[in-house]
Formats: structure tokens, C-alpha cells, sequence
């Protein structure tokens, strides 16, 4: 057994406009960065045990990592799997979207040159294997909302409108147990 963290970036402009970001690279606001100032000291102050940071390559998480490795001392590196979701014709687009809360039911659908949940599963269940194979280690993943979806299926079931409806709000801190 071991533990795994998760967390989403801190607040972008786009989550502010209620605009879906997918894999479009949106910059922290002045809100989201003390976000993730916060919760890097709550990780510090807690004494929270994290071994290793690993972060989407988007700048929004990137960044959000960056601060919390600051404020923490915990070394962190770019995880290429971690990247959000590519959302095709819905990059940009409102979030709250009638036609794209329907797409999203559909895990093999790529969007309009996106890329499928299916797809993303793949992607992001090959990182939470690698990291549950490591039970010496306890890891931070800053990441997306979409990917929060992923882990928390990794680790339960879901129904596919409870894995769609699933958020995690920006720097909340959410905790796993690995399993061998």
C-alpha cells in the first residue's frame, strides 16, 4: 500500500470566463497562484509526505507545481502524460455547453480532431500504473480536472454520467491509497 495525491491547477482566466481550456496553455491568474502558494505551505506546514511532484506539461499546472516545489522543497518533473485533454471544437467554447456535455457521454468520440476519453484512459491509467508500482514513494500529481476524473475511476468505480459530472475544484487536495 502506498498514497498518492492529487491536485488540480490553480485558477486560469478561462476557468473565470467558464471556458473549457482542454490542452489550449491558459496562465495562472494572480487568484491562482496564491492557490497554489497556499497549498504548497499547507503541505509544508501539515508536513504533509510527498517524495516527488509530477505535473502536466501545460503551463497552468506547470506553474502551479513549480510553486508548490518552491514553497515545499519537494522536487517535481514534467509527466508528458499528464497533459489535459485535447477537447477539438470545444477548446474555448463554454463550459456548461449543451452539445459538449452530450459529446462527453460518448468515450470514443475525439471531438472534431481532439482526442477520446478512451484515448485519455489509456494515457493517463499508463502513469497511475507506473506511480502504483513505485510503493517506496509518495506522489503529488497537478494536473487538470479531466485527469481528476481518471484518477478517481482509477481508484473506484464510477457510473459514466457520475465520471463526467466528476470536479475537483482548483489546488483542493485530494488523497488515494495505492494498491499493489
Amino acid at each position: 500500500m502506498g498514497t498518492l495525491y492529487f491536485t488540480r491547477h490553480g485558477e486560469t482566466v478561462w476557468n473565470v470566463a467558464n471556458k473549457i481550456c482542454g490542452s489550449t496553455d491558459v496562465k495562472l491568474t494572480e487568484r491562482g497562484i496564491k492557490q497554489a502558494r497556499d497549498l504548497g505551505k499547507k503541505i509544508r506546514e501539515e508536513k504533509i509526505a510527498i517524495d516527488y511532484i509530477l505535473t502536466s506539461p501545460l503551463i497552468r499546472a506547470r506553474e502551479t507545481a513549480r510553486i508548490i516545489s518552491e514553497e515545499t522543497g519537494i522536487p517535481m518533473r514534467i509527466e508528458e502524460g499528464l497533459r489535459e485533454q485535447n477537447f477539438g471544437r470545444y477548446e474555448g467554447t463554454p463550459r456548461d455547453g449543451k452539445e459538449f456535455a452530450k459529446d462527453k457521454l460518448n468515450f470514443i468520440h475525439s471531438y472534431g480532431g481532439g482526442e477520446s476519453m478512451l484515448r485519455m484512459a489509456q494515457r493517463i491509467y499508463t502513469v497511475l500504473d507506473e506511480v502504483s508500482k513505485d510503493v517506496d514513494h509518495i506522489y503529488l500529481i497537478v494536473a487538470h480536472n479531466g485527469i481528476a476524473r481518471f484518477v478517481e475511476s482509477y481508484y473506484s468505480d464510477m457510473e459514466n454520467e457520475e465520471f463526467t459530472n466528476f470536479r475537483i475544484h482548483n489546488c483542493q487536495l485530494l488523497k488515494y491509497e495505492k494498491t499493489l
